[in-house]
């Protein structure tokens, strides 16, 4: 008789006669396996894998269920990780084909292999969905593939293709991690070969002539700097009338648009779209601007719609439950991540707050730390945000705008990477730091850089404001020279005395 481990799915035989030698032959019929644990999680993002792995680092049993083919969510299959992979690779590209001369550098007949660049995104991703799966092993997390389904206050029964149940595991607490989907643009159907949301753009089979993006947000501005350095003419077109999505500081959004557009980007800004149609493979758009209704019409050859990301808490069984979501689809939770069920939590893109990874992350980790009996705390105003272009564009904590918006006094420190001697010396000044102290004690409520590094250099500025520095803090730690990050100081300098040493 067969026996059947935790891990393994049962099978029956069910005998019937054979057609072909008229024997009777075993048929096997799938039956689904069951599971105890302390905690299952919901999603192998950057929050439900972190979360699982965490979880049972602490000793709890732990199930991970992921619908997709490979773990690690959006980001590490079709968001953050495949489209930096690009981002980089490109602008080595743009660098070859058009910086390296005036370096002293002759590079003869450079020429773009797409085939091989999407094949080098490939790889990085292959070894970062495969990692999870060895990290899952090495900690001990059971993962499960399939749609997992909460079909009971203790119970969440993982679902095939074919809405079948393959699994069900019984389990002390549930923690929500699925993440978002790509927000749809009403009227507009995307094929994703010439009209494309992010993951299409991430797989293009040719380099567009000209590319139009509905959103010059984060997302947008990443991938139409990407097929900009390859050669496509890249025009945004965004209802606001400003770039860089929520947070950017005004000041930073107008300096990295003037940025983005020497190296060739087009704005539309104050601007709706209002149609799209397909003919073969050129696309007409239909714009209109806010302001006084005035019509044009553009055409592309590939059209990327990115105008945000929603919650995807469908067909999670929460309404069986009395999980109710808010307009936005989201799911409502306390200060320790629980859901109106107690054991029931939920982290990252489903619930309020920023869609970005690192958040995900850092809510996993104190999740599971208040499910094992921990203290439960974290701080979103230092939560860091990065625009991946070249130059990065990053941030933390309160802008002018919303300092001003508070009826908070301030002081504002300013430091361009043109007076930077690293940055002088990698002929790569474009940009500035600028950072905002409190005008009575000094702390530092928020940074805001656009330069070399910057993704990297913020993470000062947030670990500055966890701890509650001062701009004199900051400025009287040493930083090593020559470095980029020697800017930062300098604007923390300027903040807190008045004036900078090395820029007047």
């Amino acid at each position: 008789m067969m026996q059947c481990s935790l891990l393994s799915r049962c099978v029956r035989p069910l005998y019937s006669q054979s057609s072909v030698s008229g024997w009777a032959v075993p048929e096997y019929s799938r039956r689904f396996a069951s599971h105890d644990a302390d905690l299952v999680v919901i999603g192998s993002g950057p929050g439900g894998y972190v979360a699982a792995i965490k979880a049972a680092q602490l000793g709890m049993k732990t199930v991970c269920v992921e619908k997709n083919a490979t773990f690690g969510g959006t980001c590490l299959n079709v968001g953050c990780i495949p489209s930096k992979a690009l981002l980089n690779n490109s602008h080595y590209y743009h660098m070859a084909k058009s910086d390296f001369d005036k370096r002293g550098i002759e590079v003869d007949n450079v020429r773009l292999n797409l085939e091989k660049l999407m094949q080098s995104k490939d790889k990085a991703v292959t070894a970062l969905t495969g990692g999870i799966a060895m990290l899952f092993k090495n900690n001990k997390v059971t993962g499960l593939k399939g749609h997992g389904k909460i079909t009971g206050a203790n119970e969440v029964s993982v679902l095939g293709a074919d809405g079948s149940t393959t699994d069900t595991v019984n389990t002390k607490n549930i923690l929500i991690a699925t993440g978002s989907e790509v927000t749809p643009f009403p009227g507009i159907e995307i094929d994703e070969e010439v009209v494309v949301s992010s993951t299409g753009a991430l797989k293009l089979a040719k380099v567009p002539e000209k590319m139009i993006l509905i959103g010059a947000g984060v997302i947008g501005l990443e991938l139409g700097s990407v097929w900009s350095r390859l050669g496509a003419e890249v025009t945004a077109v965004e209802f606001l009338t400003s770039i860089g999505g929520v947070g950017i500081d005004g000041e930073m959004s107008k300096a990295f648009q003037r940025i983005l557009t020497k190296q060739g980007i087009k704005f539309k800004l104050g601007t709706k779209v209002t149609s799209a149609s397909r003919s073969g493979d050129n696309v007409t758009v239909g714009v209109e601007t806010v302001k006084d209704g005035k019509k044009e019409e553009l055409a592309c050859d590939a059209l990327l719609v990115c105008v945000g990301r929603r919650p995807y808490t469908n067909n999670l069984g929460l309404e069986e439950l009395g999980i109710e979501r808010d307009d936005k689809g989201r799911i409502p939770v306390n200060s320790r991540f629980q859901s109106v069920v107690p054991n029931i939590f939920a982290i990252g893109d489903c619930i309020h707050g920023p869609m970005l990874a690192h958040k995900a992350e850092d809510e996993g980790i104190i999740c599971v730390e208040g499910i094992a009996g921990g203290a439960v705390h974290i701080d979103y105003n230092c939560v860091p945000s990065v625009i991946y272009t070249h130059p990065e564009v990053a941030w933390v904590g309160k802008s002018e705008e919303d300092l001003k918006a508070e009826g908070v006094e301030y002081n504002v420190g300013k430091f361009p990477f043109a007076a930077n001697s690293r940055a002088k010396t990698n002929d790569d000044t474009d940009g500035l730091v600028k950072v905002l102290g409190d005008k009575h004690t000094d702390r530092l409520l928020g940074a805001h850089i656009i330069g070399p590094g910057a993704g990297e250099m913020i993470n000062e500025a947030a670990l500055a404001m966890e701890y509650g520095a001062s701009c004199e803090d900051i400025a009287r730690v040493c930083h090593a020279h020559p470095t980029c990050s020697e800017a930062f100081r300098e604007a923390n300098l300027a903040a807190f005395s008045g004036k900078a040493i090395n820029f007047s």
